[in-house]
């Protein structure tokens, strides 16, 4: 069987990217080894958070001269999260109520001070809030927190049901969505990649002009069987709930100097992360192991929670009722990679960090790539094409 696009991945990404393929006629193919959403798309905080990260401000640095793009990308997706209800008509619990990164001392509030002033600089209308300011918000946080940068379009969304969604909409709109179904092997045949799949015992191939690779933290591995190097690397990560309590947080939290993200779900209850790490699981020949859910590290879990309890001291008077593992990856440059791979016409890869942020708008351009034979000028910063001197002596096979 031909196709124009397979989809090799049902995470967010692989979804939506074959919602857009589908809508613009060209009934891609998705397979996925397990259930849709089963990987890092379901398993992280579900965080919206546009306001750009502390290392985009040092100046002089690579970083500081992204910043300007990664703003216009945040925009962007601020834009394309506003409208996603509409779009797939259904309700995706998304909120967009503000987002709040938090300082502790005149440091961080120096940091913010500069944040601001470069993101209004270039059109991300954030707000440099004091300490008393950032209490009339939410009137629990700490006494000593001094300050904070507002940003009213940040918010969260349900990581649990956004994948679905997508998949529902793809296959109304002509894909093929097929879960429980591995990818063996994938090579290179003429103009064409064919894949080998794996289907309730059954092995079949597929043939498609066009391969996404969607696969998160397993893309490195899938593409190293081919030998091809993308350098993405394991991010075992964890998050945690509480039990529920009256609600008081509409908003998104976050931390200018320390790993943190909080927010309050429709039901009550409290979703602490922030970046902390876990641990991943080993096979017997000491390789991490890809499937397996990580380890959670207690030391870790348990600064996590003292970051939370420390800005908001309420918490410390709540229940944990639930701590989780989720494995995702990120690339050399802790950017995301997106598009075709140089050394692999008809190759393309989607992954690395802020996929559930940018994830929306990222399948977006990714589909428009294909469409349109062409990288979209505004997500050229995260092309594959900056790590082709990685490939230079590859030989796809």
């Amino acid at each position: 069987m031909t196709h124009e696009v397979l989809i090799i991945g049902g995470g967010l990404l692989g979804c939506a990217a074959a919602w857009h393929l589908a809508r613009a006629g060209l009934a891609p193919r998705l397979i996925e080894a397990r259930g849709i959403n089963a990987g890092a798309s379901g398993q992280n905080a579900g965080s919206l958070h546009f306001q750009i990260e502390r290392r985009f401000l040092e100046p002089g640095g690579t970083a500081h001269a992204q910043g300007g793009d990664i703003v216009r990308l945040n925009r962007l997706a601020i834009e394309e999260w506003a409208g996603l209800e509409d779009q797939l008509g259904r309700p995706l619990d998304i909120h967009m109520h503000g987002g709040l990164m938090l300082a502790e001392n005149e440091a961080d509030l120096a940091l913010l001070s500069l944040k601001v002033a470069r993101e209004n600089e270039l059109g991300l209308p954030t707000q440099l809030l004091s300490g008393a300011e950032a209490r009339d918000l939410v009137p629990r946080l700490a006494p000593h927190i001094c300050g904070a940068a507002w940003l009213a379009q940040e918010g969260h969304a349900n990581p649990r049901i956004l994948a679905d969604a997508f998949a529902d909409a793809a296959k109304s709109s002509g894909a093929s969505i097929e879960t429980q179904s591995r990818l063996l092997d994938l090579r290179r045949d003429g103009d064409h990649w064919q894949a080998t799949i794996e289907q309730s015992g059954q092995i079949a191939t597929a043939r498609a002009r066009h391969v996404i690779l969607a696969t998160g933290h397993w893309t490195a591995r899938i593409a190293a069987r081919m030998g091809l190097n993308i350098p993405l690397y394991l991010a075992p990560l964890m998050m945690s709930v509480t039990d529920r309590t009256a609600p008081f947080l509409p908003y998104l939290i976050q931390h200018v100097g320390k790993r943190l993200s909080m927010k309050q779900t429709d039901d009550g209850n409290m979703v602490i992360g922030g970046g902390w790490a876990s641990a991943p699981q080993k096979m017997a020949d000491g390789l991490p192991d890809l499937d397996a859910p990580p380890h959670l590290v207690p030391d870790n879990l348990r600064a996590n929670l003292a970051v939370a309890a420390g800005v908001m001291p309420c918490l410390r008077g709540r229940s944990l009722i639930r701590s989780w593992t989720g494995m995702t990856c990120i690339s050399a440059d802790q950017l995301p990679i997106v598009g075709e791979v140089p050394a692999a016409p008809g190759l393309h890869v989607a992954a690395g960090g802020s996929m559930f942020t940018l994830g929306p708008l990222l399948a977006r351009m990714l589909a428009r790539s294909i469409i349109e034979r062409a990288m979209p000028e505004e997500i050229a910063l995260f092309s594959a094409a900056r790590f082709a001197h990685l490939n230079a002596f590859v030989v796809p096979s």
